[in-house]
């Protein structure tokens, strides 16, 4: 967002982040050769002692615009600690001002920002949506595609290992092929995953690395995953997020979700890296066709027989 700042020329440049459970802080800054030339801190958290504020501020003029968000922040921490007395900052903090700046300076974005298309459900192999889950990012990194939100719908059960999972840890492979369940390997870390058409509910959203800027891995999960518990609020779902990737009811878990940035892989694509997350809604599997697919519940007693293929745990 931007306006005229009425004491200069200078175009005010605004930015916003929402703390998780906190506050709201917003940032206005102008520019002048590259870099910050005057910043303006508010919102509707709080901050004492009040004087604290113009050190903000201060912290972040002259800094470079292309600074990074780790960089804005060691720079706010090193101001206030500066300070002859301690500062408390109630509802937000320095992580919250350097995203918010960035964002002002065009190098963050928020939900606003992004066009999103909708892919709605269409009944494929359940092995084709989790390959579409590689290839789709890779085409939005290449201009082909927009950021996007994909349904998922197939037509037989599999089982959905994670990236780092060791296939003979957590398959029964005679299980598997007893009630002919498939098996794939996702891209995205994570546990093994038993799904049935009309029993869950999967899918995957891509979107630029810059909705995240700033956030760590973990608290991107998070961020990705409040709208859906604003979305199940609606319809009378009392759910909320159990770090570090599950979204949970009263009644227990309900799903999860695992990210994975996806870097851009050659030169000619000048675009931001983009960042793939996949979330899974549960509904009621059949108990005895995953127990049997997965070994999950007999796991122990092979190990402790010594019997278990790749007792170590190591992936094949």
């Amino acid at each position: 967002m931007a306006s005229m700042d009425e004491r200069s020329d200078s175009t005010v440049l605004n930015g916003q982040y929402k703390v998780r459970g906190g506050k709201l802080v917003s940032v206005d800054v102008t520019v002048a050769e590259g870099r910050i030339a005057t910043a303006h801190v508010f919102g509707d958290f709080f901050l004492e002692p009040d004087d604290a504020l113009e050190d903000l501020n201060a912290a972040l003029e002259g800094m470079p615009t292309e600074a990074t968000a780790a960089e804005l922040r060691a720079a706010l921490t090193a101001r206030l600690d500066a300070r002859p007395d301690p500062v408390q900052m109630i509802g937000f903090d320095v992580e919250a001002v350097a995203i918010a700046v960035r964002r002002a300076l065009g190098h963050a974005t928020s939900w606003d920002d992004l066009t999103f298309e909708v892919i709605a459900p269409v009944v494929l192999p359940p092995v084709m949506h989790v390959a579409l889950d590689e290839v789709l990012p890779l085409e939005v990194l290449a201009g082909r595609r927009g950021p996007h939100f994909r349904i998922w719908d197939w037509d037989s059960a599999l089982v959905v290992i994670g990236s780092y999972q060791s296939l003979r840890n957590e398959i029964d492979a005679e299980g598997a092929a007893k009630h002919d369940i498939g098996v794939v390997r996702r891209i995205t870390g994570g546990g093994a995953m038993f799904m049935e058409q009309g029993n869950c509910i999967t899918y995957s959203l891509v979107v630029p690395t810059s909705l995240v800027e700033g956030l760590s891995f973990e608290q991107a999960y998070a961020y990705l995953d409040d709208w859906v518990m604003g979305a199940l609020a609606e319809i009378g779902v009392k759910a909320h997020y159990v770090p570090l990737n599950d979204i949970a009811s009263e009644q227990g878990k309900i799903g999860g979700a695992a990210p994975a940035p996806i870097r851009r892989r050659c030169a000619a694509a000048p675009r931001d890296d983009e960042l793939r997350h996949r979330c899974r809604e549960d509904g009621r599997c059949a108990a005895d066709r995953s127990r049997e697919a997965l070994r999950q519940g007999h796991s122990q007693r092979e190990q402790a027989r010594g019997s278990h293929p790749l007792a170590d745990g190591s992936r094949p």
